[in-house]
């Protein structure tokens, strides 16, 4: 049976988030996320992944509470983050706050080597020093817990801001803030605090450990006047905690993913200039000295997310968007121009080198294909598929990629799903799906967005790159900067006409959806034009001076947008377009999206009501952004199929059981 046709069953698939090598390079661990068995939420463990085809993958932990973070001790014990109680504690904390755990290379149990009152999240290992990030309440730390106990024995939730942002994503930042601590294998006894002055700079931070362990580099977030900011990068001693920056430019954002080449001299990263109402960010992949921050090389365009170092220091390999894929590339120290280093039309993460610099491990994916790892050949770049912990998916039709060729010259590329069975004496009625961001790219699986479960359904599924999709150069990008409406509508049109020209596709049945960026797109589509018998709209933008104000990061948007009130939000906000509006709707939200909060939502929900435009609102009240419980993901495609089943295919309307 087909995962896709049933959703209970797609949610049921085992999911391969990570890879890391061990410093010797004969072991590979992974954390796998799984459905937990009362089916009412995911679980993490960790797998071992044999680094030769012919073995198989094995689990290695089975705590209920799951693990992350993992990663490789010099001795190659595995250091992991997890919640699961401590079986040598007397008194377990009603609420388990993520602590350090390690799992002995030799075998045996995992045993909690580190805690903070507040939790441990992300952690990095350089020699025997082992740094790791913690909430921890403003002042001294070692009084932190006794801290939290008053708070909490008081009853207070209160949280007084006096800076900006005060939400991120979907969780309330406050009243405690990360820290970064430092502490020595093997025992990790009595970690030093190695910023205690922190207060808001180390929100969201990327760091990493110099391969001795003596000094931490991270991003260090700058608080500017009305509410602006700016990242640095910033070197820390891990025995003494003195701070110095490595690099810092007004209107400049310095940020990860960041590596230190294994001889501990250079550190690669990424610069970002602030965008304006007129131009777009630029993005520069700089290596520089870790003694002095001197740039040593650069490359404009190449934005990375992942970057590692060749086992010899001499470049760096770098996960990067091209063209609707993600190849891998090779920078090197000497200057010239990046080498793509692997073929064909793949996605690689989770880069891992091995120390002997013959290969390159990697989580492989692709529209077509969940992430799995593979063992790539640095001498021709030969790519070996290696046992996963999770099992392949056969898919349902097939992908097939199409361009346009918009009205001002530039080529519009993208992905069209196509269902087994189509034809052009059975064709298939087609979605436009439109990708959030919106500097971003279908380029890669998306367990959320799954076009493959809308094609076991019988539909096909165009996801294009309009202007500012990313992997196309800045132009691409330029070309829709504050002009998000008209611009990228036009380039959804011309692709999308190409598509249903097509002999296998339906002309006279077609929806369009998206989500975030999507969802905007998809209201501005619903306001423009009637050629599409359905809209889905997800986390969307409707009321452009509504968002700019309440979203949590302000300032970002308005660069691009200007002061509310402005012009450009007059001319770019959907809802000034409700008048034209006929296509029925499907408007869906999590009451917990702080990125687009759920304002945004209910005045549309208002705006189509007192219209009497043909409507539904799917409301999560305990979900974010994306919408992840396994139970509400079952809730939402089954709502969206339904919905399109009624309008596109001309169904009679079943309300799905998953919905109250």
């Amino acid at each position: 049976m087909s995962h896709f046709k049933d959703i209970r069953e797609y949610v049921s698939v085992p999911r391969v988030l990570s890879l890391r090598l061990s410093p010797d390079g004969t072991r590979l661990i992974s954390v796998v996320q799984s459905l937990a068995p009362d089916g009412k939420s995911f679980g993490t463990s960790l797998w071992a992944v044999p680094t030769e085809p012919g073995a198989e993958a094995y689990r290695l932990t089975r705590s209920a509470k799951g693990e992350t973070g993992a990663e490789f001790a010099p001795d190659g014990d595995v250091l992991f983050v997890s919640r699961r109680p401590d079986p040598t504690a007397k008194d377990q904390p009603e609420d388990e706050t993520p602590a350090l755990w390690a799992l002995p290379a030799r075998g045996g149990e995992a045993r909690r080597v580190a805690e903070r009152p507040g939790g441990i999240g992300g952690l990095q290992v350089g020699g025997d020093t082992v740094v790791f990030a913690a909430d921890v309440l403003d002042g001294d730390a070692e009084t932190d817990a006794e801290r939290r106990k008053a708070r909490k024995d008081s009853g207070i939730s209160a949280i007084l801001h006096e800076g900006y942002p005060i939400r991120f994503w979907d969780h309330d930042l406050g009243p405690g803030r990360t820290r970064l601590f430092a502490a020595r294998l093997p025992g990790l006894a009595e970690p030093r605090d190695l910023t205690p002055d922190a207060a808001g700079a180390l929100l969201e931070a990327s760091f990493t450990v110099t391969p001795d362990g003596a000094e931490v580099v991270t991003t260090w977030e700058v608080e500017l006047p009305a509410g602006r900011s700016r990242a640095e990068l910033v070197a820390i001693g891990t025995a003494t905690g003195e701070r110095r920056v490595l690099a810092s430019a007004e209107d400049h954002d310095f940020r990860g993913p960041l590596a230190v080449s294994p001889d501990g001299r250079h550190v690669a990263f990424l610069k970002e200039s602030h965008s304006t109402e007129e131009r777009a960010p630029e993005f520069t992949l700089l290596i520089a000295a870790v003694a002095t921050g001197g740039v040593v090389a650069s490359v404009v365009g190449l934005v990375p997310s992942a970057v590692v170092w060749a086992a010899d220091s001499g470049s760096v390999y770098v996960a990067a968007d091209r063209f609707g894929r993600r190849p891998i590339f090779e920078v090197s120290l000497d200057g010239g121009d990046p080498v793509r280093v692997t073929p064909g039309d793949d996605s690689y993460l989770q880069l891992c080198p091995s120390p002997d610099g013959r290969y390159l491990y990697a989580l492989r994916s692709s529209m077509g294909a969940a992430p799995a790892p593979v063992r790539i050949a640095l001498d021709g770049g030969e790519v070996t598929e290696l046992p996963s912990p999770a099992p392949a998916l056969e898919i349902p039709g097939t992908l097939t990629e199409v361009t346009a060729v918009a009205d001002d010259g530039v080529e519009v590329r993208g992905w069209l799903v196509l269902p087994a069975g189509a034809s052009a004496g059975n064709p298939a009625p087609l979605l436009l799906w439109v990708h959030g961001g919106p500097l971003a790219s279908w380029n890669d699986w998306m367990w959320r967005w799954n076009p493959w479960i809308m094609a076991e359904h019988g539909y096909a599924v165009l996801m294009p790159d309009p202007c500012m999709s990313t992997g196309y150069g800045q132009e691409m990008i330029q070309r829709g900067w504050g002009d998000w409406g008209p611009r990228t509508h036009a380039d959804l049109m011309v692709i999308t006409d190409v598509c249903v020209a097509r002999p296998d596709v339906d002309a006279g049945r077609t929806a369009v959806m998206g989500g975030s960026f999507g969802g905007y797109m998809a209201n501005w589509i619903a306001g423009h034009t009637d050629r599409f018998r359905a809209v889905v709209t997800h986390a969307s933008l409707w009321n452009l001076d509504q968002f700019a104000g309440t979203t949590d990061s302000s300032m970002y948007w308005q660069r691009e947008f200007g002061e509310p009130g402005s012009e450009r939000y007059r001319t770019l906000s959907p809802h000034h377009s409700l008048s034209e509006i006929r296509t029925p709707m499907l408007v869906i939200h999590g009451d917990r999206d702080y990125r687009v909060p759920i304002g945004e939502a209910l005045r549309l929900w208002w705006d189509l009501r007192r219209s009497s435009v043909e409507s539904k609102f799917l409301y999560f009240p305990d979900e974010n952004h994306w919408i992840l419980k396994p139970g509400n993901a079952i809730a939402w495609y089954e709502t969206v199929l339904a919905f399109l089943a009624q309008h596109v295919l001309g169904e009679e309307w079943k309300r799905p059981e998953s919905v109250a």
